[in-house]
């Protein structure tokens, strides 16, 4: 920090000099004398002047804030960054991967030290290290206008974490921290852990991609038991496990402020599962949290469900990428059932083939409570040999037909903000007055939901280069049937189509170009 004040006042000393030449000046005009001419200036020093004395005063602060830097940069000895220069008069400085390294990172450091405009401060990237990141803290200590930190990726290890914690045991104005991929061990946790403790003004943390261990979840436990601030914290791809999970789970279980919560990517196992599974019969504020990836099977899942059979704040329960089975798939299914107070809304088991006993679960689920959207890989065993859920398209097609109504029109009611996206919630909801079993919802919603996003996607292509009209065949599962009827402005008609790739299928379930999976291509031709 003194470093860095003792580089401002050698910018002031010089610019106090022309003041005081300024004023001298004046003083001889007023006496009547000619005023004394100074030495002769270069043309870079007129420059200055000549921006100093425009009429706009925030031309004037943007002009300062750039010289600033550029003797900064000068002082420091490095290559001002042009996307710097550019982005000074804005309220965002995003300067990731611009490989700044520490001297760089110190002439950002001292033009932002007395600034009030940018609350936003983006350095990704760009291979700090702990020298680097000390100079960005000391200049945080004084600023009061940044709000939002990103110094992911940058290797700060652990001489970078003692600086970025003292920086928050005084900075009250970064409300978002992003330190992910920083190469932060157990130490590291500690240092972050006591400066976090007792603060109340950081709401967003990202600890992601470092290097956590058992350690490491107790120190960052012991934190979350009495923070009042975090409400999302990401703790994704560490080594949490064993004694640092249960920990950690114990911290959330009194924790009264935390909203979402990733822990994707570590191994928490039975032991995790269990302590989670405690946490959440208490905690009544976290309303996402992420399991992705974290050796959960069925007997983790049972005893994950302990908890949410009393839960009723929890909405979104990702477990993705877990060794279940239909089994445990069907056991956090029942506890759902179970719990009438259960506010779940998303299930994410999206790796996990469910048989026909979830299905029908599902489906009487769903009647009561039609927002919940649980995402999982497939059906196995005979359901798909004895159903035909692929005539789902067929009768999702003749429904607006015999009701003289467009498909274009259906999605584009449901997508209020024009987005191209319909969440499979609403579709859901939407689409009980259509004839489709349980077992046509899914599959209409795993079809164009391959990559299990949440949404189906939709386009709409006017006389699409790619689709050609088809005849309509008899028989068989793809029945070319009109797949709408237009009621446009423009009597536009729709025709059926069919795609190059495929010719066999409805211009619907052609993919999207440079994009995998299905997309809904509602095909009008003029």
């Amino acid at each position: 920090m003194a470093q860095c004040e003792e580089d401002i006042m050698v910018l002031k000393s010089g610019e106090e000099k022309d003041q005081s030449s300024e004023q001298s000046d004046a003083q001889d005009q007023m006496e009547g004398k000619e005023p004394t001419q100074g030495p002769e200036v270069d043309s870079r020093d007129e420059w200055d002047t000549d921006l100093e004395t425009d009429d706009t005063d925030q031309r004037s602060r943007l002009v300062s804030r750039r010289e600033t830097y550029l003797q900064a940069c000068l002082q420091t000895g490095t290559v001002p960054a042009s996307c710097c220069l550019r982005q000074l008069g804005e309220a965002s400085l995003h300067l990731n991967h611009y490989g700044l390294g520490p001297p760089g990172a110190r002439a950002v450091a001292m033009a932002l030290l007395a600034d009030i405009h940018i609350t936003s401060l983006e350095l990704e990237g760009n291979f700090l290290l702990a020298e680097g990141t000390r100079s960005v803290m000391e200049m945080l200590q004084e600023n009061c206008s940044i709000q939002s930190l990103n110094l992911s990726n940058n290797r700060l290890r652990l001489a970078g974490a003692d600086s970025v914690s003292k920086m928050l045991l005084e900075n009250i104005f970064i409300k978002s921290i992003k330190l992910s991929g920083n190469e932060f061990n157990d130490d590291a946790a500690k240092c972050l852990a006591d400066a976090l403790a007792s603060d109340n003004v950081v709401n967003e943390l990202d600890l992601s991609h470092n290097k956590f261990c058992e350690t490491g979840g107790e120190q960052l436990g012991q934190m979350l038991a009495t923070n009042e601030g975090l409400e999302v914290l990401n703790l994704s791809w560490n080594h949490l496990r064993m004694s640092g999970a249960v920990a950690l789970c114990a911290g959330l279980k009194v924790n009264s402020t935390l909203k979402q919560l990733d822990l994707s990517w570590n191994g928490f196992g039975r032991p995790g599962a269990q302590a989670l599974g405690q946490a959440l019969q208490h905690n009544t504020t976290l309303l996402l949290l992420d399991l992705g990836n974290n050796h959960i099977d069925d007997e983790a899942a049972a005893l994950l469900c302990q908890g949410l059979v009393a839960n009723d704040t929890l909405r979104v329960l990702r477990l993705s990428h877990n060794p279940l089975t239909h089994i445990g798939a069907l056991t956090l299914l029942t506890t759902v059932k179970k719990n009438m107070k259960s506010a779940l809304e998303e299930i994410n088991i999206s790796t996990v083939w469910v048989n026909e006993a979830f299905v029908e679960l599902l489906a009487a689920v769903c009647q009561d409570r039609s927002s919940l959207d649980v995402r999982y890989r497939g059906i196995m065993g005979s359901i798909t040999r004895t159903k035909t859920p692929s005539a789902a398209l067929q009768i999702f097609q003749k429904f607006f037909e015999e009701r003289e109504e467009s498909i274009m029109d259906f999605f584009q009611a449901l997508d209020k903000e024009g987005t191209m996206k319909v969440s499979n919630s609403a579709f859901r909801k939407t689409a009980a007055n259509i004839p489709l079993d349980q077992h046509q919802l899914e599959w209409f919603i795993k079809t164009f939901d391959k990559d299990c996003t949440g949404t189906i996607s939709y386009s709409i292509d006017y006389e699409c280069q790619s689709l050609k009209p088809k005849r309509k065949r008899q028989g068989g599962a793809h029945d070319i049937t009109n797949p709408m009827t237009s009621r446009t402005n423009e009597s536009s008609t729709l025709t059926p189509a069919s795609c190059d790739l495929h010719p066999h299928r409805l211009c619907q379930l052609c993919p999207p170009s440079g994009h995998g999976g299905l997309r809904l291509i509602l095909s009008i031709q003029k």
